[in-house]
């Protein structure tokens, strides 16, 4: 039996002890590491996520009330009489090829419905309703809601969830610019929810990872199941992009929460909420440490044995020679001494010491190589995100479809040049470009063949600008170039003339000739912000439209 006090029973537990506090010591160090990394990696995820999700949303947002827009000022209905039967064919159309409108309609300015879409509340009064109300005084979008009267005509969801719905409204104004009714629309809110899904989807989602829309006032919109179970913590940083969070329901979660800037008349408020339970977030790095404790005892339990054997080849001749001390003490019979001498006993005991120490050093040698490397892997990991990070920022800059820089790089680009206008006095010019009658060629061709002719205009738009200017995609078949360092109207218009006549006189696949509207306007030190020299292009673009289009028109000057 092992004793403590002995000089075997000590030696085995020191080198023991020594050996676990080594091997703890690394174990922790490796956790500590691992933890900060993995919830590094998780909470950009989830940020990324929430980014794409709050941009996508807000382009359509923006999308659908440019289109209310639109269809307002159209020809049909700017005529004044309501009850034109094409009006309604045109709204029938516009259901029919996109399904996010639940309900389009007309009503007069008293607030009957002349004509509605499948004749839904053709004839009743929404002289009440917020939508009217605001669409009289401008273009309008409003918030979720349940409609009633309008869920009552239409089919329940098989999840049995209320129908709910977003507003869009736009005057319509006679041509004498005089209010004669209200265009409106009720957007299908599960068109708001499949969008943010779809984000999340096409960039994949962490275990446990959810995504929220919250209104202005905290309040969870989506999903419909913690509707009346969670709000948004007040505590969540305002100048982080993610953070641990205390919610309601007592479990922290890695949370990232990006506003939706939709752009829209009317400022909803929105944002996108992406959490993660943190301990589904670390559970690789619990993982790791079962498994080094299940090391770390193993290894105890060797460096124990190993450590009692040593034990006992350095103490068995100093036994030797008490047992032959005692027997000599007790007279019981001839002694027996160690075979060795006493010189050779001392440098055995040497010989032993050195042989445990080598063993102590490889050990440590070993524990420090395993260290480096682990750390050397965690320095891989940390660049390949780095990398990662960066394909994914230019993934954020970039339009899928045509590979010109997106609305979130212009809005970027546009804010510098007005700054580089306002700190030098350099003047730049902006055009913004539409595609005439695009609706046709995703509607007679498909859009396969839609999505071919903005790619060959994006290249065009890059063969005939100089390498200096900025080109992206606005949204739909929309474009914007900027020419920095042009203040003057003639060298604008000179560009804008020479992209409009190669398009007209290019040849399309599949849809042969094609032309395009431009407006043009140029920055001015009187200009408040970014906002104001692109109103006056789209301006003068629609400007471009009305007057018969294939035109370029500079703000401020006739078509």
């Amino acid at each position: 039996m092992l004793e403590i006090t002995s000089f075997r029973g000590r030696l085995a537990l020191w080198f023991a002890g020594l050996s676990l506090l080594t091997l703890l010591s690394v174990g922790l160090y490796v956790g500590h590491l691992a933890t900060r990394q993995m919830a590094v990696t998780a909470g950009e995820s989830i940020h990324t996520t929430a980014m794409a999700a709050a941009d996508l949303l807000g382009a359509n947002l923006r999308e659908r009330e440019l289109e209310i827009a639109l269809l307002s000022q159209s020809p049909l209905v700017t005529r004044g009489d309501l009850t034109n039967p094409d009006i309604l064919f045109s709204l029938e159309q516009r259901k029919k090829f996109q399904a996010e409108f639940a309900w389009l309609g007309v009503a007069d300015v008293d607030g009957k419905v002349v004509q509605a879409v499948n004749g839904m509340l053709q004839g009743q009064s929404v002289a009440k309703r917020p939508w009217f109300i605001a669409g009289l005084q401008g273009v309008y979008t409003g918030d979720v809601h349940e409609a009633l009267l309008l869920a009552k005509l239409l089919p329940s969801q098989a999840s049995g969830e209320p129908l709910r719905f977003i507003d869009f409204a736009a005057p319509i104004l006679n041509r004498g610019g005089k209010v004669i009714g209200v265009l409106g629309a009720h957007g299908h809110w599960n068109w708001v929810t499949d969008t943010v899904k779809a984000a999340a989807q096409r960039l994949g989602s962490e275990s446990g990872s959810e995504i929220l829309i919250v209104d202005k006032h905290g309040t969870v919109l989506y999903p419909q199941g913690l509707l009346d179970r969670a709000r948004m913590p007040p505590t969540m940083p305002d100048d982080q992009a993610y953070a641990t969070v205390a919610w309601g329901d007592g479990r922290d979660y890695l949370t990232s929460q990006v506003a939706v800037d939709a752009r829209t008349q009317t400022n909803l408020g929105w944002q996108i909420v992406v959490r993660q339970p943190l301990d589904a977030a670390l559970q690789p790095v619990y993982a790791l440490r079962l498994r080094l404790a299940a090391l770390g005892l193993a290894a105890i339990v060797m460096f124990a044995l190993v450590a009692l054997r040593l034990a006992q080849n350095v103490s068995q001749p100093i036994e030797q020679l008490a047992a032959a001390a005692r027997q000599i003490e007790r007279r019981e019979g001839t002694p027996q001494y160690p075979t060795n001498t006493r010189v050779r006993e001392v440098a055995q005991l040497s010989q032993s010491m050195q042989s445990m120490t080598e063993s102590l050093l490889q050990r440590e040698h070993d524990l420090e190589t395993l260290n480096q490397t682990l750390e050397q892997q965690v320095l891989q990991r940390t660049e390949a995100l780095a990398t990662a990070n960066g394909q994914l920022a230019e993934l954020a800059t970039r339009d899928a479809l045509t590979g010109l820089y997106n609305r979130r790089r212009l809005d970027e680009k546009l804010a510098d040049c007005v700054q580089s206008g306002k700190r030098v006095g350099r003047g730049f010019a902006i055009l913004v470009l539409d595609a005439d009658h695009f609706k046709r060629v995703n509607d007679s061709y498909g859009h396969s063949a839609g999505d071919a002719v903005l790619q060959q205009l994006a290249r065009m738009l890059l063969e005939h600008t100089r390498t200096t200017d900025f080109v992206a995609r606005y949204g739909g078949e929309e474009f914007v170039v900027l020419l920095p360092e042009t203040p003057h109207q003639d060298e604008a218009l000179t560009v804008a003339e020479k992209v409009r006549a190669a398009v007209e006189h290019a040849t399309f696949p599949q849809v042969g000739r094609l032309t395009v509207s431009i407006g043009i306007s140029l920055w001015s030190p009187k200009d408040s912000n970014s906002s104001d020299v692109f109103k006056r292009a789209d301006e003068a673009l629609y400007l471009a439209k009305s007057c018969g289009r294939n035109q370029v028109v500079v703000s401020g000057s006739s078509a």
